[in-house]
């Protein structure tokens, strides 16, 4: 939903009709995920996309018949081997894709919590009987909604997409649950869609690799912030492509960042009175990866002075050290990588 927000946004502002593709379900090597999605408006402006090639053309054809008649539909496409590129999806791929008009009360819940960078998710029913069909409702990670389904599914579903959000913050996914409708034998098929807050990467030290770090996570879409109260390594010219520079001790920072599922920490000067307090901020927030740069043996200080200041080996445990996956690097730009990589390895799990 983010990379279409900003259209969203604007086609709303404009008083646009609009309708919204989702992809459901795929087979096979299907090129989007379930969750991905495209919008459209009644004049055929589109964006984002549900696959990658002309099964888009189908899909606009079916947004303006629901933009029309404001009905939802559910569309399947199946290729054979042999035809596969040229709609654009793997071989033998399949993809099911919901298509619904937008909804004012769950997309205004969905872009203010967005845009406030809040944990949210949003399911809707996308097979069912008629009536049922395109119904939503989104959920908020202490059990308040925005929507209603029927008595006693939705609590279901509100339990499902609680379920969700603990089990996984820190990226956007989707899935797909079934659940009976209440003194009825019918069954509706329930998309669960979680939209964490976009991804952000807080670099303690700002020693040469984090200059390159820096590179590699904008490059990802992640928000960087870099830390250091050392005005020559933490200086502005060093960090120009940052998004924000703290050049204050890391407790002092750490009261105006905001900490959440979607953050990184990595800790990288090697100096305790500047590591230590960020690590002990760390430890304690929701942050879904932490990292310390750092031998073995310097690991093992660590460990200990953080036993000493009173937290438990299991919090300490968090900390991914030495720092990076095991590339074998040895240089700035390699090991930096080997971090940005270890990263983006914890937050796809």
């Amino acid at each position: 939903m983010n990379d279409i927000l900003p259209d969203l946004n604007r086609w709303n502002s404009e008083g646009r009709a609009i309708a919204i593709a989702t992809v459901v379900n795929t087979w096979g090597s299907a090129p989007r995920a379930a969750g991905a999605k495209m919008g459209m408006t009644a004049d055929s402006e589109i964006s984002g996309s549900v696959s990658g090639g002309c099964i888009e053309g189908a899909v606009v054809e079916a947004g303006l018949t629901v933009i029309k008649s404001g009905r939802p539909q559910r569309l399947h496409f199946g290729v054979a081997d042999e035809t596969a590129w040229e709609v654009g999806l793997a071989c033998g791929g399949e993809i099911d894709v919901f298509v619904q008009p937008l909804g004012g009360d769950i997309y205004a819940a969905l872009r203010r919590s967005i845009e406030q960078e809040q944990l949210i998710s949003r399911a809707v029913i996308v097979d069912s009987p008629p009536e049922l069909l395109g119904a939503e409702v989104v959920v908020y990670p202490d059990g308040t909604t925005v929507g209603d389904l029927p008595p006693g599914l939705h609590e279901r579903v509100v339990d499902k997409a609680i379920q969700e959000l603990r089990e996984d913050p820190s990226r956007p996914h989707a899935k797909r649950y079934v659940e009976s409708i209440p003194s009825s034998s019918d069954e509706v098929e329930i998309l669960v869609e979680v939209y964490p807050p976009p991804p952000a990467l807080i670099i303690v030290g700002g020693v040469h690799m984090s200059i390159i770090l820096v590179s590699l996570a904008n490059s990802l879409g992640f928000r960087t912030v870099v830390i250091d109260p050392r005005r020559a390594f933490g200086s502005a010219a060093r960090f120009d492509h940052a998004d924000a520079l703290y050049q204050t001790w890391p407790q002092e920072a750490f009261e105006e960042i905001q900490i959440n599922e979607s953050t990184a920490i990595t800790m990288l000067t090697h100096d305790p009175k500047i590591d230590d307090p960020a690590l002990h901020v760390a430890l304690e927030s929701p942050a879904f990866y932490i990292g310390a740069l750092g031998s073995g043996k310097t690991q093992k200080k660590r460990h200990e002075r953080l036993l000493q200041a009173g937290f438990e080996a299991e919090k300490i445990n968090r900390i991914q050290g030495p720092i990076g996956l095991p590339l074998g690097g040895r240089n700035p730009d390699e090991i930096a990588l080997a971090i940005m990589a270890q990263i983006v390895a914890a937050r796809n799990r």
